[in-house]
């Protein structure tokens, strides 16, 4: 039966590399545990995983944060479910998990920012009930 559960040792960690990379392809394989540890250390980055028979299937990374535009916020940062496992409810069953990380924390909202290009993910997160509130712009420094 899967299970989610936090990644938190380095093994664990390097472990959800695979699937962060779909998600990530510009993050290589050695620095990948080096970022998330400093995120951890740094921001309260949290990462997530949903394994199946002893892979991991899905990740999501994610942090609460305090903002006067949204109040106590969950915002997940990366959610991504192995292309070869897509469609089998993982990526549901993480998202229904994290709306109840935020529940329980007593957060004001949940959000999440998704590229432009990932039509599939904004159909999910629509019929997951999520609403498209603004445009996210930015420039590379």
């Amino acid at each position: 039966m899967p299970t989610i559960r936090l990644s938190e040792s380095d093994q664990d960690i390097a472990n959800c590399f695979p699937v962060m990379h779909e998600l990530r392809p510009h993050v290589d394989r050695d620095g990948f545990l080096a970022q998330v540890k400093r995120q951890m250390e740094t921001q309260h980055y949290k990462l997530a995983c949903i394994e199946d028979a002893g892979e991991v299937v899905a990740v999501a990374g994610y942090r609460f944060v305090e903002m006067l535009a949204w109040g106590k916020t969950l915002y997940v940062d990366d959610l991504v479910t192995l292309a070869t496992r897509r469609s089998e409810g993982f990526g549901e069953k993480l998202f229904d998990w994290l709306v109840d990380q935020a529940r329980q924390a007593d957060c004001d909202q949940f959000h999440l920012d998704s590229g432009v290009q990932r039509f599939g993910a904004h159909r999910f997160y629509l019929r997951k009930r999520m609403d498209i509130t603004s445009h996210h712009f930015a420039m590379k420094l």
